[in-house]
């Protein structure tokens, strides 16, 4: 469908193309000219370019899966291939004034002597680690 819809596009930009050079090219004076390039010539190139990328995307889509077939989807093997599991048991952290909760290994947190225990603190999430839910 979307390779069809190119081709239709590209005849009618080439037209509008065709259409706009022709009424530009019988006009000596630039501000005659002005209108058939506004309104044939430009469109015409929108719709080729468009066409062009119309076409790429049918084409793209007829190839199909990749050899070997598509990767199966089932459910994680062992339990910490589950992505929103924390990797650690301990309390979540944040830093004195922060206004974030990090699981311990976050990477905005690990290895920083300042970070303490988040406690029964009203804290938002980290975006990175995601803490919760535990």
């Amino acid at each position: 469908m979307l390779l069809w819809a190119g081709l239709a596009a590209a005849a009618a930009g080439a037209v509008l193309c065709a259409v706009g050079w022709y009424g530009m090219s019988g006009e000596r004076f630039a501000e005659r000219q002005l209108p058939w390039l506004a309104s044939g010539t430009v469109p015409g190139a929108a719709l080729i370019v468009a066409a062009a990328v119309l076409v790429a995307a049918g084409a793209a889509g007829r190839d199909g899966p990749p050899e070997g077939g598509l990767p199966a989807q089932g459910p994680p093997e062992s339990p910490d291939e589950v992505p929103w599991r924390p990797s650690s048991t301990d309390p979540p952290l944040r830093v004195p004034g922060g206004t974030l909760a990090h699981r311990p290994d976050c990477p905005l947190v690990a290895g920083k002597a300042e970070a303490v225990p988040a406690g029964d603190e009203e804290l938002d999430p980290c975006p990175v680690c995601e803490p919760w839910p535990r």
